[in-house]
């Protein structure tokens, strides 16, 4: 088992930033992939960004259009979402993901919920215009 939790989220004021934390702790491998999706209210949840175990490759939704950049830390098992140029439209509950068989660093981390195992309870992101 795999335990995930996520910090970090608050309210912010339009165009401004916040940085997301997800710790990882349990039966860690060392070669896995994280991620980060969210869930806006009435929505479903979707992918936001994800990293291989060596950050070899990341990838990101669309809509991020460069505004926030995942990054991670394997020696305190912790992954990073750093989010600026915030918008409303980027409220949501924000969830991190675990993938430990994506051991393969040339292959781009998942983005579809159902190839991860792990996630945690969420840290909410509120943005006010």
């Amino acid at each position: 088992q795999v335990q995930l939790v996520e910090s970090g989220g608050g309210l912010v004021q339009a165009g401004g930033s916040l940085r997301l934390t997800c710790t990882a702790s349990g039966d860690i491998v060392s070669r896995n992939a994280m991620a980060w999706f969210r869930q806006a209210p009435g929505k479903e949840r979707e992918f936001v960004a994800g990293i291989t175990w060596n950050a070899y490759r990341t990838n990101y939704a669309d809509f991020v259009k460069g505004r926030f950049i995942i990054s991670r830390d394997n020696a305190k098992n912790t992954a990073y979402l750093q989010m600026s140029g915030l918008e409303p439209e980027d409220t949501a509950n924000y969830y991190c993901a675990y993938d430990p068989h994506h051991a393969a660093d040339w292959l781009s981390p998942p983005r579809v919920e159902f190839e991860y195992d792990y996630w945690g309870q969420g840290t909410q992101v509120t943005v006010s215009s």
